[in-house]
């Protein structure tokens, strides 16, 4: 194996905390697109394995969800283990309760019937093309967020990190991303750690001078990053963490957009959302540990909540009818969460168009009336304020129609 392939194999393949191979100048910046001292956070949460959207956020004044759902409808407010109540006609699963106050506050929205235009069931397909943010016949510099990174100004080492051991089709491309490991391993030392798996790197890249300072703002990075990690971990090495995964890295990656580490752009990813069997006890354990997970996220943001905008997304939804096996198969449209001070919540965005089999897609799935793309647009306009210019690079071949507009206060 070459020496070129072994050294990106490894970057790859250990979870490093930065991967340093990338070009900036392959990128195109408008930097006139986006404020230098705009420090406004976005941090991406994908639910993998398609949520079910009817049960995040219930339409329970639609008499059909309970006759398509007769065993795992969830109740009517009021009733035992049922839904809270939103608006008069949409309601929140019980077990996201402690989000009720974002709810009351308006710093929680949703947008339902939301999902890709792409016709597919395929959990691949449909990860994929919302990663990439392209439909499917077109190219892309690879994910969605990398390209958004790669229209921000290169003023921080660090403002990207991603929370796992791979780097997720929506961070691949040629900008350089921080990695730190789920859990309590995070800070847990990897083979790019190695002194003399550093050196070779450095050598590599010594004679190309735009890998070279990719790889030295991955340097910096790592650095910073450990040593925030390392220092809240020793703060918390007095009693035992919590064993919930999510929860530990949400507190993790709050801590570090509040550091010196300076991150702005996060990602986080939770699988186990793919409900076809047993779907009520599924997501009681999943949206619990979720919900405790946006807390934490939301407590230690502390003031930089307030110009912080979390989305919550998944592939695609679920059919309206439950099968067998009380569960659901997969679907179409579905309900993309915003959370966030920034957020203007307190409402259900989108076109509702009801659940009767005729408004239906194949008579058997949520209609999607808004693009994904519609949302991430929105957000990247109106949070980050990204110019048209580089909302068009984020999302080539895609013209926003204006439809979905006030998302942020």
């Amino acid at each position: 194996m070459k020496r070129r392939n072994f050294l990106t194999k490894i970057a790859f393949g250990t979870g490093a905390m930065l991967i340093p191979v990338g070009c900036h100048s392959l990128v195109a910046k408008d930097l006139n697109s986006f404020n230098s001292g705009n420090r406004k956070r976005l941090v991406t949460i994908f639910l993998r394995g398609a949520v079910d959207g009817l049960s995040v956020v219930v339409p329970h004044q639609e008499a059909r969800y309970y006759e398509a759902r007769p065993r795992i409808a969830i109740p009517y407010p009021q009733e035992q283990g049922g839904v809270i109540d939103l608006d008069g006609f949409f309601g929140l699963h019980p077990k996201l309760s402690e989000l009720m106050p974002s709810w009351q506050q308006k710093n929680l929205a949703f947008v339902h019937c939301c999902g890709s235009p792409e016709a597919t069931r395929s959990h691949f397909e449909a990860q994929d093309y919302l990663e990439n943010g392209v439909a499917h016949n077109q190219k892309s510099q690879g994910g969605w967020l990398n390209r958004l990174l790669g229209t921000l100004p290169k003023d921080m080492p660090t403002q990207a990190l991603n929370v796992g051991n791979t780097t997720p089709r929506i961070l691949q491309g040629n900008m350089a991303i921080a990695h730190i490991r789920t859990g309590k391993n995070a800070a847990r030392p990897t083979q790019v750690d190695r002194p003399q798996i550093n050196d070779a790197f450095a050598s590599l890249y010594k004679n190309n001078s735009e890998l070279n300072q990719t790889f030295i703002e991955g340097n910096q990075s790592r650095k910073i990053i450990l040593k925030e990690l390392e220092q809240e971990m020793m703060a918390a090495s007095r009693g035992a963490g919590s064993a919930n995964k999510f929860v530990d890295s949400a507190a993790r990656v709050a801590r570090l957009m509040v550091s010196d580490a300076r991150t702005q752009l996060a990602f986080m990813e939770i699988g186990g959302w793919d409900s076809h069997v047993n779907q009520k006890s599924l997501l009681d354990r999943n949206l619990t540990a979720l919900s405790k997970g946006l807390q934490t996220l939301t407590k230690e943001l502390g003031d930089l909540y307030q110009d912080t905008v979390i989305l919550v997304i998944s592939e695609f939804g679920r059919t309206v009818p439950e099968n067998g096996n009380l569960g659901t198969d997969h679907g179409r449209g579905n309900a993309m969460w915003l959370m966030g001070g920034a957020v203007n919540g307190g409402q259900v965005y989108g076109d509702w168009t009801g659940l009767e089999e005729a408004d239906l897609d194949q008579k058997r799935d949520l209609k999607i009336t808004t693009d994904f793309r519609e949302v991430f647009a929105t957000v990247l306009k109106e949070h980050l304020e990204l110019s048209d210019t580089a909302i068009a690079q984020v999302f080539p071949g895609f013209t926003p129609t204006g439809k979905i507009t006030n998302l942020i206060a």
